[in-house]
């Protein structure tokens, strides 16, 4: 791993994955055919892209009983468990719809509905991913969201969604589930077919051609965020142990050939101990080559005079994970502005929060950490503002109201208002 000073730090900058021109183009006629041929062009597209023919489009109830069949009970236990963590975090973030009233009479509120529905995207091909499944079908359930619509490729040999994928849907409580992926199963989820009915939020990750698509149907649709690869800096002093950090590191870094991993810290020695580890552990990772490419590309050790410019050099990044390993990590989480997720002590490493504390794992990449946040109950609801004016309250404000109308030159604002004075 690369050791650099920490005003070097842009050197491993990655830029957003915005695709091609050709990428996009490929994307917007799978868009387009979907909209025009429905469910016909979702499954010629499911068989050109993942070599799969298929009759129906939705998942049955006895292929869901099926993959009970195939785990084991204590992967279905900790399936639950999970799943129970994750619900009773997020339960925490219910926010109530509010009313005040003014001694004028007038009443001011928020209220707060639920979508009606939202599509989860939830990754396939090279590997099964359940824990998406419980982080985004979860909090969408808290929300109070009534129809929640799963899609997710299926496997080319079965011509069926991983096992582990259908019991967490029907864990987490999702219920309509269909064999879609790519990018076409993001313009269904917009748009429709005969098969799948559209729906107001698009949530999950996927590759460059669902982000894409993602993109394009923005604005017909909500979506959630663009993810890009993942990524973890760890912030480390003296007494950070580097068989450990270099685990965590990697963590990471087998995830995806563009995916970060970083190291700050004060102390030269922890730099150059978990350097070395880095590349011992390396030789046994079974995804050796992904986590290489990963490390020599997007792989730094920062080292800093002091902690305090460790934590700048953090802020400055504004990572998806940020673990702090040092003798008294509490008392630098109040300086931590820029993290999407934080994990405080070496008993706490990330993987805790990939899968099972509570907190949810879709967080913001590429530095926008500075200004976003994790997938969370409140992406799936909407405000709506309430006002009612007294009479009273009309008459205490209205020449002021109209005043302010006239400032913008809009007469019949100020018209309404005066109407009602006279």
């Amino acid at each position: 791993m690369k050791i650099l000073q920490a005003n070097e730090q842009t050197s491993i900058k990655r830029s957003v994955d915005n695709g091609t021109e050709e990428q996009r183009k490929i994307v917007q006629k799978i868009i387009e055919d979907v909209r025009k041929g429905g469910d016909d062009a979702v499954k010629s597209y499911t068989e050109k892209f993942d070599g799969v023919q298929l009759q129906e489009l939705k998942v049955k109830n006895e292929e869901i009983a099926e993959a009970y069949g195939q785990l084991d009970d204590s992967t279905i236990t900790i399936l639950q468990e999970a799943a129970e963590n994750i619900r009773s975090f997020h339960e925490k973030q219910l926010r109530p719809s509010w009313m005040t009233t003014e001694e004028n009479g007038s009443m001011l509120g928020q209220k707060v509905t639920p979508l009606d529905s939202v599509g989860l995207y939830v990754p396939g091909g090279k590997a099964a991913y359940p824990s998406s499944v419980l982080m985004n079908v979860i909090p969408a359930k808290v929300a109070g969201v009534k129809r929640i619509v799963i899609t997710s490729p299926p496997d080319k040999h079965t011509c069926k969604i991983p096992p582990a994928v259908l019991v967490a849907a029907d864990i987490a409580g999702a219920k309509e589930i269909y064999k879609v992926g790519g990018a076409q199963a993001i313009a269904a989820l917009a748009y429709g077919t005969q098969s799948i009915a559209p729906v107001d939020k698009i949530t999950g990750p996927g590759n460059v051609y669902v982000a894409l698509a993602k993109r394009e149907v923005f604005g017909d649709v909500a979506i959630d965020m663009i993810a890009g690869p993942s990524e973890i800096a760890i912030l480390a002093d003296e007494s950070a142990i580097a068989e450990e950090v270099a685990a965590d590191l990697l963590s990471q870094a087998e995830h995806d050939e563009m995916a970060s991993s970083v190291l700050v810290t004060p102390s030269r020695t922890v730099a150059e101990k978990v350097a070395e580890e880095v590349q011992r552990q390396l030789k046994t990772l079974p995804k050796h080559e992904i986590a290489s490419q990963s490390i020599e590309n997007f792989g730094a050790i920062y080292v800093t005079e002091t902690i305090e410019e460790a934590v700048e050099t953090v802020n400055n990044l504004a990572p998806e994970h940020l673990e702090i390993l040092t003798k008294n990590p509490m008392s630098l989480l109040g300086q931590i502005r820029h993290a999407g997720a934080i994990f405080i002590g070496r008993y706490s490493p990330e993987p805790v929060g990939d899968y099972f504390a509570g907190p949810n794992h879709v967080l913001p990449t590429n530095g926008t950490a500075r200004f976003s946040s994790p997938l969370n109950v409140d992406d799936f609801q909407k405000k709506s503002s309430i006002l009612y004016y007294s009479e009273n309250a009309l008459k205490d404000n209205g020449e002021k109201i109209a005043a302010f109308a006239r400032l913008e030159g809009l007469e019949a604002h100020a018209r309404s208002i005066e109407t009602r004075l006279k």
